[in-house]
């Protein structure tokens, strides 16, 4: 049952001496109480570890130690350990490059099928049946690839959605920690009390895309995405960008792959700047457009010809000389 969206209105269930209850009222009732603590838990927290989930483990160990602890998923569900957990690492011996292996545990809710039966009572004239299931945290080892991303895609996204709970990174090699455990990648419900700040670099090549004057309001200029799921930001941050690299470009200074350029141009020096912006910010990712207006300073020296940006010229020699100048993308988001 979910309260919002599937339910026309809310009903409180009322009783009195001398009714005949069935299962289904008191399933019914239960099932209410425990809906609406998880609609709690979903509006006014975030996903991840409350409190608790120690994670330990020694170089050259086979496990690692959980300690009891209370975590909430992104839909309010809780997952409770109420007993020290003993976990094997995984059982692998290298990357097959004679390299270690770095995994996430997480910890997830159990699905319903998979509880366990702990209680069962007779009934009155009837068989009987089970009054208690246990609540067992399913702890799940995700293996990561180079770029310290699930490779799993399916596991990603659960895990970025907030289903299955970070908890620890280990580096695995030759069936045992290569180091000890690390929480700091860890997932917390309770959000931290400054800011959280990340930045990064993007060195692009063909992933600049030239934007020519009538293809937006935007005007003409470059356009870029920008990949920033590596931060792990769980709720959109505030992005500032800046692009980096040689401005100036002259034919003397410039290697003769490039000449084309400057007889399509009809100048021998000219400079590319603009006016950024950014566009479709996710926890994941932003657009980064540089409005690049045409202004002549001098007559030999013009500001992002008008030539440069020419739809109907192949694109790749100038993408080509843009990252012969080095130019690439430095950011920062700062989650509130």
């Amino acid at each position: 049952m979910t309260i919002l969206g599937e339910m026309s209105f809310l009903e409180r269930m009322q009783f009195f001496n001398g009714q005949r209850l069935f299962a289904s009222d008191l399933q019914s009732l239960e099932s209410d109480n425990r809906e609406r603590r998880w609609l709690h838990n979903a509006s006014l927290h975030q996903p991840g570890v409350g409190s608790g989930y120690a994670v330990t483990g020694n170089k050259g160990q086979r496990e690692v130690t959980i300690t009891p602890g209370y975590a909430i998923d992104v839909l309010g569900r809780e997952i409770i350990l109420t007993e020290t957990h003993v976990e094997p690492v995984p059982p692998v011996a290298d990357d097959g490059a004679g390299k270690s292996v770095f995994y996430d545990l997480t910890v997830s809710y159990p699905d319903d099928d998979a509880l366990e039966e702990s209680e069962l009572r007779e009934g009155i004239c009837v068989p009987r049946g089970v009054i208690r299931l246990r609540e067992q945290p399913v702890f799940c080892w995700v293996r990561l690839g180079a770029d310290g991303q699930a490779v799993d895609t399916r596991l990603k996204t659960q895990i970025e959605e907030g289903i299955k709970v970070r908890v620890a990174r280990v580096e695995i090699f030759d069936c045992q920690l290569n180091n000890a455990v690390s929480t700091a990648q860890r997932r917390n419900a309770r959000p931290a009390l400054q800011p959280y700040i990340a930045s990064g670099k993007v060195f692009p090549s063909e992933v600049w895309k030239i934007k020519p004057q009538d293809s937006s309001a935007f005007g003409p200029g470059l356009e870029i995405n920008v990949d920033t799921s590596a931060a792990g930001f769980v709720t959109r941050p505030c992005y500032n960008a800046h692009i980096v690299g040689e401005r100036y470009f002259s034919r003397a200074s410039t290697s003769k792959s490039y000449q084309g350029i400057f007889d399509e141009l009809h100048l021998e020096q000219f400079l590319l700047d603009g006016f950024l912006g950014i566009f479709d910010p996710t926890v994941n990712s932003f657009r980064l457009q540089s409005l690049m207006p045409e202004i002549e300073i001098t007559p030999s020296l013009i500001l992002n010809p008008k030539g440069f940006f020419d739809p109907a010229r192949p694109p790749g020699p100038r993408i080509e000389l843009l990252r012969s100048a080095r130019w690439y993308v430095v950011w920062i988001g700062v989650e509130e």
